[in-house]
């Protein structure tokens, strides 16, 4: 079965972005359970030389949203990095990729399908199109940070499981 872009790419981040969204949920509640305060968490890392959480919950809103900006655009151009900034403003950027993801419509994103995108890194220039860039760059930075925000939490002691990173799974309707 073909999938287009849309199908491909706008469920995959929502899910997964939808997912980060509860799990920072899950945290604050834990917080406010155990007298924490949520912004302690911010520059949480899991080791001294990996980046802190606020980079990598920025990341996520940069390698969904941004990412499909950049199908359209051909060029990867997210804002700029925001650094330490309120556990409450991470949630609020995961809840504004959330937010402009679904207002993504089918038609529109199909129609960026095979565009030549191109990526400067350094000295490196990647030449993609749209599904190669997806795939190959945007799709596994976004579950890397993803995964790392998840894994920071759990090692500062949030009860959040697999489920939570998981999100709600996109089952066939005979499975439901």
């Amino acid at each position: 079965m073909a999938m287009s872009l849309y199908e491909l790419c706008v469920p995959t981040y929502t899910q997964t972005v939808s997912a980060v969204g509860g799990f920072m949920d899950r945290t604050v509640e834990h917080c406010l359970s155990t007298g924490i305060d949520p912004d302690s968490l911010v520059e949480a890392r899991l080791i001294e030389d990996m980046a802190p959480f606020h980079f990598q919950v920025e990341c996520v809103a940069h390698h969904s949203y941004w990412s499909m900006l950049a199908m359209r655009d051909g060029v990867f151009a997210p804002r700029k990095l925001r650094g330490a900034v309120p556990f409450a403003e991470l949630r609020q950027m995961i809840a504004e990729a959330e937010r402009d993801l679904k207002a993504l419509r089918p038609e529109e994103v199909n129609g960026w399908s095979g565009r030549k995108l191109d990526l400067q890194i350094g000295p490196r220039r990647l030449a993609f199109t749209s599904e190669t860039f997806f795939l190959s760059f945007s799709l596994p930075n976004f579950h890397f940070h993803a995964v790392t925000a998840y894994d920071i939490l759990r090692q500062r002691g949030v009860p959040i499981g697999k489920a939570d990173y998981e999100g709600i799974l996109r089952v066939s309707p005979a499975s439901a």
